[in-house]
């Protein structure tokens, strides 16, 4: 009783979400220890692979039933975002590609994501402790 009633709110996905952007922020801060580092190649997480898991599997919980096995909608990716892809991979002369810049920014974007999912889920955990108690928030 106790499990279905935390997979009926948004508790789940804002794991995965905690969970994901941990596990970025530790690939962006390595990016950063290693920006000096001769021929060291950037790594990060994919955030668009990620969402797009995320939706399917919400997706997937709120209908139960869809098409049949062999369906799958790809919506085509847009061609800029082939563009800004292409460059991420600029080179410095020792062959290195890591921007300290384009990191930071990145981190503090995944920095601000973490927060607010960590503040949703602290504002669900509160609302069921009000309907545990009976009382209103």
């Amino acid at each position: 009783m106790l499990s279905s009633l935390f997979q009926s709110t948004t508790i789940p996905v804002l794991q995965e979400v905690l969970s994901f952007s941990q596990a970025r922020h530790a690939v962006l801060a390595g990016n950063i220890a290693n920006v000096d580092t001769p021929g060291y190649q950037a790594r990060d997480l994919s955030v668009d692979d990620f969402q797009a898991r995320l939706k399917q599997a919400i997706d997937d919980r709120d209908e139960p039933t869809l098409g049949s096995p062999g369906e799958a909608a790809f919506a085509p990716q847009p061609l800029m975002a082939e563009v800004a892809k292409s460059s991420r991979s600029i080179l410095r002369h020792d062959m290195g590609n890591v921007d300290m810049e384009s990191q930071v920014t990145e981190m503090v974007k995944n920095h601000m994501q973490h927060n607010l999912a960590l503040t949703i889920l602290s504002d669900q955990f509160r609302q069921l402790q009000s309907a545990i108690r009976g009382t209103v928030a």
